[in-house]
């Protein structure tokens, strides 16, 4: 090296430590941050992608933390319900107690009522204080607002669970009943009731002919056109009226004006098929043309007479003997071609016989029987035109007249038969003669305990199911009978029913039916509801808001939240078909002295209600809120892992890195010294 202006070896050392000095700074800073990337320069690409992943965490820790929050929420709720739970199970003890009155004192049962009313007191309280945060949980402000739609009051015992309203913020629920449910039915046939000897009656209908009156009509023109008086018309009144046409100018119209017939029209001349068209528009009469031709406004050559139209119509005529126990005797109607009208009269044999002659009304004829000596006549039912034309009608078969005989009534032998529903099994005996209201009266003082109602309609016994579904069932079993017995003849020795329950799709997808009950569990919609008995169709409302909103995921969207209904637990709230808990206080129509059976069966009911609350809230804590937890919990531990792979500093690496870097700078440092001293030695040559 001979030049000294410009030192490349102390150059080239100088950029050599520079480097190694960078990589020294980069090892220092991995190291004691503990991060590879501690800015943009370091790993663009790593830095958004562990950004990002900060992000998820941060989201994922903030899920956690509301799932684990809503499930404090639960607890607290279910923690109060535990308490109402153990007062609605001392109430229970104390109605059946109460029950008991043929050995507690009236003042005994009084001092039940008390603990009763302290125990429904203090469930208004547990509703009205449970709360967490300050929000109450039990009285009803976590309940979904319903807003009534159509057939809303087919609908009972709303509750809703769950339900996504999605970003509308509600939804409608439609209800679309296909089947009703039904209950078990079994029928004893053929038990008449035991009567006393009655009047013979029999019944006698009577129908008109259908008589159309039509004519043709000729205008002065020539032009004709035929017009028809519907039968079932106003026009087709009696015979002999005369309907006459007239031609009015202005506005095209049709109109009946008494017995004229006023056909309004703009044109200077009309054609009978025109005048025919408008005639048509009127509802009493038909008109075709029959030859064309031209009338003018006022033509007076249209006239004749509508004869012999007559409406469709019938009547029943009821004839009763006034003596009980009459023998039997018929009525019978003929034509006559002389004499009166109408006339009744007996023949040999005591048989009515009506003559009619020409026309006459279905009320004369009753009029006439009415007046023959033991009989009575009247008309019980008609329709339509009330004449009677003999030489049109067809006369009606001839109607008998009953006996009038006594019946007797009941089962023919002794009967025994076990009677069986979905509360229980009752055995009944009956003895040969006993009434059919005798077995339904035995059959309904013990329904409470079979679950079967009886219903006497005519000569059948109707053992129905007093509840509907499936799981309601009639059974009869004959235990004995004597030959020829009513019971054996109706059902043989053996007959079990079973009712259907309610089929329904709600929004569309099909519904769980259990009686008239209807429940739907999917992602969007938990709810369930009671359906009107014996209604199909279309019941509907809408779900607009309420509700506990849980968010349970990291993004804010609605498949990522749960929004559960809790309603109130308030003794005005709690019931169901039985009644409502706050009847059971003092001075209440079911209080424990005025009705402790339907006190009963309020209180179990309420417990069902308030146990099935408990277990939803359960299964929303467990499978909801837990496996949630567990989930993200996994989840946090893989974006965690992630973000720890791209962004921590791997500690070995970092310190061989930095002892490399050290050896680096310290031997560039001592190369950088000797290349400085190398233009020193120019110094040789200048002595």
């Amino acid at each position: 090296m001979s030049r000294i202006n410009t030192n490349v070896s102390s150059l080239v050392a100088q950029n050599t430590l520079g480097r190694n000095n960078n990589d020294l700074q980069q090892a220092l800073g991995r190291l004691s941050t503990g991060l590879r990337i501690n800015s943009g320069a370091d790993d663009p690409a790593g830095l958004i992608a562990s950004e990002n992943l900060r992000r998820d965490i941060t989201a994922v820790n903030k899920a956690i933390q509301n799932s684990e929050r809503a499930g404090q929420l639960i607890a607290t709720a279910d923690s109060a319900l535990g308490q109402v739970s153990s007062l609605l199970n001392d109430i229970r003890g104390l109605v059946s107690e109460a029950a008991n009155s043929g050995v507690l004192s009236d003042d005994q049962i009084a001092a039940n009522q008390l603990q009763v009313d302290s125990s429904l007191e203090a469930i208004d309280r547990i509703s009205q204080v449970t709360t967490f945060q300050g929000r109450k949980l039990l009285d009803g402000t976590l309940d979904f607002n319903v807003t009534e739609g159509t057939n809303f009051s087919r609908i009972s015992n709303l509750q809703i669970g769950q339900a996504n309203l999605g970003t509308t913020g509600q939804v409608a629920v439609e209800v679309d009943v296909q089947t009703a449910a039904t209950q078990a039915q079994v029928d004893i046939t053929n038990i008449p009731a035991s009567t006393a000897a009655a009047n013979a009656f029999a019944d006698t209908t009577l129908t008109n002919t259908v008589v159309q009156a039509s004519q043709g009509y000729t205008l002065a023109s020539g032009g004709s056109f035929s017009v028809t008086a519907d039968a079932a018309g106003a026009a087709a009144g009696a015979a002999g009226n005369s309907y006459n046409i007239q031609l009015i100018d202005g506005a095209n119209n049709v109109a009946l004006v008494g017995n004229t017939l006023q056909v309004t029209t703009g044109l200077a001349t009309a054609t009978a098929a025109t005048i025919a068209g408008l005639i048509n528009g009127h509802a009493d009469f038909n008109a075709v043309e029959t030859n064309a031709g031209a009338a003018v406004v006022g033509d007076a050559g249209v006239k004749a007479a509508l004869v012999g139209g007559r409406d469709a119509g019938s009547g029943t005529i009821r004839v009763t003997a006034d003596t009980a126990g009459v023998d039997t005797h018929t009525v019978t109607i003929q034509e006559v071609g002389s004499g009166p009208a109408v006339s009744a009269a007996f023949d040999g044999s005591d048989n009515i016989v009506v003559s009619i002659n020409g026309t006459t009304t279905y009320a004369a004829i009753a009029a006439a029987i009415d007046g023959l000596a033991g009989y009575s006549a009247a008309v019980t039912a008609s329709s339509g035109d009330q004449t009677y034309d003999s030489t049109l009608d067809t006369p009606p078969a001839f109607a008998t007249l009953g006996s009038g005989a006594a019946a007797a009534g009941g089962i023919t032998q002794d009967a025994v038969f076990e009677l069986a529903g979905k509360n229980g099994r009752e055995v009944f005996s009956f003895q040969a003669g006993s009434t059919i209201t005798q077995i339904q009266t035995a059959i309904n003082s013990l329904s409470d305990s079979t679950g079967v109602s009886a219903t006497v309609n005519g000569t059948t016994l109707e053992l129905n199911s007093t509840e509907y579904g499936s799981k309601a069932l009639v059974e009869v079993a004959l235990i004995s009978e004597g030959a020829g017995g009513t019971i054996n003849a109706a059902i043989g020795n053996l007959t079990r029913t079973v009712g259907t329950d309610v089929v329904a799709t709600i929004n569309g997808i099909q519904a769980t039916g259990n009686g008239n009950a209807l429940t739907l569990n999917t992602a969007t919609l938990d709810l369930g509801l009671e359906i009107q008995a014996a209604t199909t169709g279309i019941s509907s409302f809408t779900i607009a808001g309420g509700g506990a909103l849980f968010q349970l995921g990291p993004k804010i969207v609605t498949n990522q939240q749960a929004r559960l209904g809790i309603g109130s637990v308030s003794t005005a709230r709690l019931g169901g078909t039985s009644g409502r808990l706050y009847e059971l206080k003092t001075g209440e129509a079911k209080s424990l002295a005025n009705n402790p059976n339907a006190a009963a069966s309020i209180v179990d009911e309420v417990i069902t209600d308030v146990v099935e609350l408990r277990g939803r809230l359960g299964a929303f804590q467990r499978t909801t809120l837990q496996s949630n937890i567990a989930s993200l919990s996994d989840t946090l531990v893989n974006l965690t892992a992630a973000e720890s792979s791209i962004r921590d500093a791997d500690f070995a690496k970092e310190s061989a890195a930095l002892t490399r870097a050290q050896i680096l700078v310290q031997s560039g440092t001592s190369v950088l010294a000797i290349a400085n001293q190398n233009p020193q030695n120019v110094l040789s040559l200048l002595r």
